[in-house]
């Protein structure tokens, strides 16, 4: 396994503190607060940890209140909102400096036989046949971006094989793109087999491209460039069938609206067999400087 994915799952390994509370520890993302996947996979591990073992993760919503302190520890608080006969419902706050700044609920189901049908997988190129990030992020250093940009990149997506399957919003800035956007990822190593472990890391992943669609749309190169400010609001996810997080996963996202300083990306998640396993819907600030 790579170091730098052992490392994001001992991030993801809380610390339980009293019962329903854990703490969790952070680290500094390409932009200076804690990155947003990092909290919401947190979270859904602190609400996890309060589930019985033969019930699974199938949807969560979230709202992002406040920047987090990326040199502090972070506080999860669970509330057991409901446990039914098929359905478990928690709720999780994150606390930093004594404030709120990030509230998530999650809802759990025992396996459950019935009706099924899915929207079909989106044409993509093989993930083994498209650069890495090692291969492709220097391409863009110098005249586009800072070196130490790409390098914090590079950082960021360490524990994360994530393949573009065209390419980064930076590579179009005055261009207008289509807003759409692929990307293949898994996790950099042989994961163990607790279902639990596996949302939580595509919840993290989930975060990191999702409003890259938003740029594109608008010929803006985003955070690491500088010609937006922006910032996760709102983040929704359905777990619809198993996935592996350390197999290829393809990320197929778009942007049906930008207005009122706001940008919505929604996408849905397929195995690499075509199977739909997950959809996810984000807003976030996006902001054109003055």
């Amino acid at each position: 396994m790579h170091q730098a994915l052992e490392s994001l799952l001992d991030l993801l390994d809380l610390e339980q503190i009293e019962e329903d509370i854990f703490r969790g520890q952070s680290r500094s993302s390409v932009v200076p607060r804690v990155f947003g996947g990092q909290v919401a996979a947190q979270a859904l591990v602190a609400a996890g940890r309060t589930v019985p073992a033969d019930r699974h993760a199938h949807s969560l919503h979230a709202y992002f209140l406040v920047a987090g302190d990326p040199g502090a520890p972070i506080v999860y608080t669970v509330d057991r909102i409901r446990d039914g006969r098929s359905f478990t419902t928690r709720r999780v706050v994150a606390v930093q400096h004594g404030q709120p700044i990030f509230h998530l609920s999650a809802s759990f189901q025992t396996y459950e036989e019935g009706l099924d049908h899915q929207a079909d997988m989106p044409p993509a190129p093989d993930p083994e046949s498209l650069p890495t990030a090692e291969e492709m992020l220097p391409r863009y250093a110098g005249d586009v971006l800072k070196p130490e940009v790409v390098q914090r990149l590079l950082e960021a997506r360490e524990a994360v094989d994530l393949r573009y399957v065209d390419a980064p919003p930076f590579a179009f800035v005055g261009d207008p793109q289509p807003p759409r956007s692929q990307v293949w990822f898994r996790g950099r190593g042989k994961l163990a087999d607790d279902p639990l472990l596996h949302v939580c890391l595509a919840t993290y992943v989930s975060d990191m491209t999702l409003l890259d669609s938003v740029l594109l749309a608008h010929g803006r190169g985003g955070w690491a460039v500088g010609d937006v400010v922006g910032a996760s609001l709102d983040h929704a996810m359905w777990f619809h069938r198993p996935f592996r997080a350390d197999e290829w996963l393809l990320y197929d996202q778009e942007s049906p609206s930008t207005s009122g300083g706001r940008g919505l990306g929604q996408a849905r998640i397929y195995t690499q067999d075509g199977r739909l396993a997950i959809t996810v819907i984000q807003e976030g600030v996006v902001r054109v400087p003055h």
